[in-house]
C-alpha cells in the first residue's frame, strides 16, 4: 500500500509493522528491552533490564555495522539516525536489495539525510526530514521481495557512536513497485569546463525522483548560471530535459537573492535551499550551500537508460559565462525494476573529506 498525505490510512491491510533498533537488533515480535548490556547499561544500573540499556552502537574506525537484516516481501517506511556531525561524511550508508551483488543505495549518511557539509541546516521535505540537532529522517518508500541488508561503514579515524531506529511493514509488494537506488559523485574541484555527473551508467527503465547538492563555491561572484541536464533512452550529446539554470532547477529565482537579505534559505515539501554557510572573516573563507529537489509529483521516467549532469557556470566581465572549478557533491535518488546498484564515485576517506 502506497499512502500520500494522509490518503489511504483508514484502510485495512493485513500487513504487521516491525522495528528494528540496538533495543531490538532482529525486530522480532516481543524482541525489544531484552539487553542486559550496551551503552546505556551503565546508566541503567540501578533500574536494570528494559530501562534503556541497549540505545545505540559504536561503530570502530574502518568497520562495518549491520544495521538490519530483513527478510520479505516488506517495505521499510521510516529510518531515523543520528551521530555526531563529524561522522556525516565519514559513515557510509549501504543497503542492498534481494542479496544482489552490488548495493542499491551507496552514500553518505549526510548527504542522504541532504546534509553534506557536517553542520546542521533544518530540512522539512516529504521524504527527508532533519530535525534539531541532527535527526535524520528518511520517509522514502523502500520496497523490497526477499531480503534487505543495512549497513555503516565508518571510514572516519575515530569509533563513532549511532542511534538509529528502522520502521518496516511486513506484507506483500506489488508487482510493478521498483526497488529504491542512490549514488553518488564528488567532483573537488570540478575540472575546467566538465561538467559534474550526478547520475552515470543507468540502464533499464524506472523513474528518477531526487537531487541533492552540496556546492562548494572556490570563485567570487555568482556560481549557479550552469543548467541541469537528463539525458534519457540514447540521448547522446544532447539532453530531452534542460532547465534553465541552477537556481531555476530547485524552485528559486535571481540567485536565491532576496534584495537587502542576500542568499535565502527555504525548505518546502519537494525543494529548497536549507543550508548557506557564509563566509565568516577567519577559517570559513568560501560560501557553501545545500539544495535539494524532490520529484515526487513530477517523476522523471526513462525506459532504457538514464544520464544527469550539472554545469558550473558564473560571469565573467562583458556578461560572459565562466566555467567554475568548485566542489560539488551530489546524491541522486531513482526507482527501477532491478534489485542490484549501479556505483558512483569510489567512497574513501580522502574523497569524502569535508573541506
Amino acid at each position: 500500500m502506497t499512502t500520500q498525505g494522509t490518503a489511504g490510512t483508514a484502510r485495512l491491510t493485513a500487513g504487521r509493522s516491525r522495528s528494528i533498533s540496538p533495543e531490538n537488533p532482529t525486530g522480532a515480535p516481543g524482541a525489544g528491552g531484552r539487553a542486559t548490556e550496551g551503552t546505556g547499561a551503565h546508566a541503567a544500573r540501578d533500574l536494570g533490564r528494559g530501562w534503556k540499556v541497549s540505545p545505540s552502537i559504536e561503530i570502530s574506525a574502518g568497520a562495518t555495522a549491520v544495521l538490519g537484516e530483513i527478510e520479505g516481501p516488506a517495505t521499510i517506511r521510516h529510518l531515523w539516525l543520528t551521530t555526531h556531525s563529524k561522522h556525516w561524511r565519514s559513515l557510509v550508508l549501504r543497503i542492498t536489495w534481494d542479496d544482489a551483488e552490488v548495493p542499491a543505495i551507496e552514500t553518505p549518511v549526510g548527504d542522504f539525510f541532504c546534509s553534506g557539509w557536517g553542520r546542521f541546516a533544518q530540512v522539512s521535505s516529504v521524504p527527508v526530514a532533519v530535525n534539531p540537532h541532527g535527526g535524520f529522517n528518511s520517509y522514502w518508500e523502500m520496497p523490497f521481495r526477499r531480503s534487505a541488508r543495512l549497513t555503516l561503514t565508518n571510514i572516519g579515524a575515530e569509533p563513532a557512536v549511532v542511534y538509529f531506529q528502522i520502521d518496516y511493514e511486513l506484507d506483500a509488494v506489488d508487482a510493478d513497485a521498483g526497488y529504491l537506488h542512490t549514488q553518488f559523485h564528488r567532483s573537488n574541484p570540478l575540472p575546467y569546463r566538465e561538467v559534474h555527473p550526478i547520475v552515470t551508467g543507468v540502464r533499464g527503465a524506472g523513474h528518477y525522483v531526487g537531487t541533492y547538492l552540496a556546492w562548494g563555491v572556490n570563485s567570487r561572484g555568482w556560481w549557479g548560471e550552469g543548467e541541469l541536464k537528463f539525458h534519457l533512452d540514447g540521448d547522446e550529446e544532447f539532453p530531452t530535459i534542460c532547465g534553465t539554470g541552477t537556481e531555476d532547477y530547485f524552485g528559486g529565482a535571481w540567485n536565491f537573492d532576496v534584495p537587502g537579505s542576500g542568499y535565502t534559505t527555504f525548505t518546502t515539501p519537494y525543494l529548497g535551499l536549507p543550508q548557506v554557510i557564509r563566509p565568516d572573516g577567519l577559517y570559513d573563507s568560501q560560501q557553501r550551500f545545500g539544495m535539494y529537489r524532490f520529484h515526487l509529483p513530477d517523476p522523471i521516467r526513462f525506459a532504457t537508460d538514464l544520464r544527469v549532469t550539472v554545469q558550473a557556470l558564473g560571469w565573467r566581465s562583458g556578461g560572459r559565462y565562466l566555467p567554475l572549478t568548485d566542489d560539488i557533491a551530489s546524491t541522486a535518488w531513482w526507482y527501477q525494476a532491478e534489485a542490484g546498484g549501479t556505483p558512483g564515485d569510489e567512497l574513501t576517506a580522502d574523497a569524502l573529506e569535508v573541506c
